[in-house]
């Protein structure tokens, strides 16, 4: 039988330490009589079978039925008993560790709406002041089985729960503007802060200050973007950037060709999401319906000038409203080109050859 351990300490705690079990190796031979020595800012939990069981507050202990009344109901013993038996003891760290560091990775996406391409990238850092709350539940949530927890081991958890908790707050915020979050940013650092505790309480921690640097913008492309937002998001945003685009451009051609006709923009969009996904295609087809729709209403609004445009050769010197036979011809005559060559699509070619044609007619 291993030696029975009969008093019991844990002075030498490590900066980033949060639980150490005792002993090392594995489970100890214990017995009723053994002496536990907590120190200030400490807990000590008993751990049987992978259970959690009992918890000791700082001072020195002689363990009985008494203060290990669960773990000795466990294993049976009499009150005067000192019987061995074997169990896991974690020391547990209640100092609060200062100054820990936090960052956006990844960034935290917030809707714009009407603003840009209607999403931003979050990107800030920070620190907080952490510590535990509960050491039975710490024990449980992240040292059963472990010889050592540090805050490496638990950090990337740490920073994952506390970004959740921001981008969530940020959403039922209402905010759509980095100066909107950035106000909610400054009310996390104060009144704010009672509900991110909310989640950490319930895995034993809980975060004392919460500080961090004014949010900005990550500046990012299209193809970047789609790493950090859903497919539905970056679809949008893919429709909306064509449509700016097309708007920029004062020529029906470039609008026309900003909005992918010809190829099409829902084969486009399609193709750059996923080449496999034979599902997206109906959909597809119906946003391409939705920005030639949107070409033509610009079309109607810019008048017979980008009409003409849209018909006249690419770098020629004709005239931008045609008004004798020879230059209506020459412009129907070009209609018959660009349909050829996949410029201009068979609905756009239809209505303006139509028109010039009625145009020409007219004219004797």
């Amino acid at each position: 039988m291993a030696r029975i351990i009969d008093v019991i300490d844990h002075v030498n705690v490590g900066d980033e330490e949060f639980a150490y079990r005792e002993p090392q190796q594995g489970s100890g031979d214990w017995r009723m009589g053994s002496q536990v020595i907590v120190g200030e800012s400490q807990a000590a939990v008993f751990v049987r079978g992978g259970q959690a069981l009992d918890t000791l507050g700082p001072g020195r202990h002689t363990l009985s039925t008494a203060n290990l009344p669960i773990l000795s109901g466990l294993i049976g013993m009499a009150t005067s008993g000192r019987t061995p038996f074997t169990a896991d003891l974690y020391f547990v760290n209640l100092k609060d560790m200062p100054q820990v560091g936090w960052g956006t990775n990844p960034p935290i996406v917030l809707e714009t709406p009407g603003r840009g391409l209607g999403v931003a990238l979050l990107i800030t850092h920070g620190v907080i002041d952490i510590g535990v709350d509960d050491a039975m539940l710490f024990v449980k949530q992240y040292a059963v089985g472990k010889a050592v927890v540090s805050m490496r081991d638990i950090k990337e958890r740490i920073q994952s729960m506390l970004l959740g908790e921001i981008a969530e707050l940020l959403s039922k915020s209402g905010a759509q503007s980095v100066p909107d979050a950035n106000r909610l940013l400054g009310d996390l650092e104060g009144a704010m802060l009672a509900k991110v505790n909310d989640k950490f309480r319930a895995l034993g921690l809980r975060i004392k200050a919460f500080e961090a640097k004014p949010f900005t913008a990550k500046d990012v492309s299209l193809d970047e973007l789609r790493n950090y937002v859903s497919l539905d998001m970056w679809e949008r945003v893919q429709r909306l950037n064509i449509a700016q685009k097309a708007a920029e451009n004062p020529g029906l051609g470039g609008a026309l060709a900003g909005a992918g006709v010809g190829m099409g923009v829902g084969q486009q969009i399609g193709a750059a999401l996923n080449p496999e996904a034979a599902g997206l295609q109906q959909q597809m087809l119906q946003q391409q319906m939705m920005m030639q729709q949107m070409m033509m209403d610009m079309m109607k609004r810019q008048g017979g000038t980008a009409e003409a445009e849209a018909a006249a050769p690419a770098g020629s010197a004709a005239p931008t409203n045609p008004q004798t036979k020879e230059e209506i011809q020459a412009l129907i005559d070009n209609l018959d080109l660009k349909l050829a060559n996949g410029e201009i699509s068979e609905a756009v070619y239809n209505r303006l050859a139509a028109k010039w044609q009625e145009r020409l007619d007219s004219m004797g």
